[in-house]
């Protein structure tokens, strides 16, 4: 006899789940969140996977394009979540395009302005 989960739940369904975080946009995150899953978590994901190119004798090049794909969605997951704790849609990710002053403007609006109190469209506040 196995114990397994109902056919329902889904890893997808808690919202504090890393795979909620990581790949699903909806919902939102604290500014902690951010730092903690958008910051720290992709800095060392990012160090980890280009780690493991370099064993496997991957060029540099191709290597850092690699991790940067395989990183892209939960990048683009994690701050969708955070514009929508400003009471922004996640096409607001896009500033990042804008050259220099695109990724250091939403580091700033991410990272450092408090979300809107309470419940908004996209949901309750998260714990900060």
């Amino acid at each position: 006899m196995s114990i397994s989960p109902p056919d329902d739940l889904l890893p997808t369904d808690d919202p504090g789940s890393p795979a909620r975080i990581f790949l699903d946009p909806r919902g939102r995150l604290s500014r902690r969140g951010f730092w903690l899953y958008g910051v720290l978590a992709m800095l060392g994901l990012s160090l980890f996977v280009r780690a493991l190119l370099d064993i496997a004798l991957v060029e540099p090049d191709l290597a850092d394009m690699a991790a940067s794909a395989l990183l892209m969605w939960p990048a683009v997951a994690i701050s969708a979540k955070r514009w929508h704790d400003r009471d922004r849609s996640g096409w607001w990710v896009l500033v990042a395009v804008i050259p220099v002053v695109g990724w250091l403007w939403m580091l700033v609006d991410n990272g450092f302005v408090r979300g809107t109190p309470g419940p908004n469209r996209y949901g309750t506040g998260p714990a900060d």
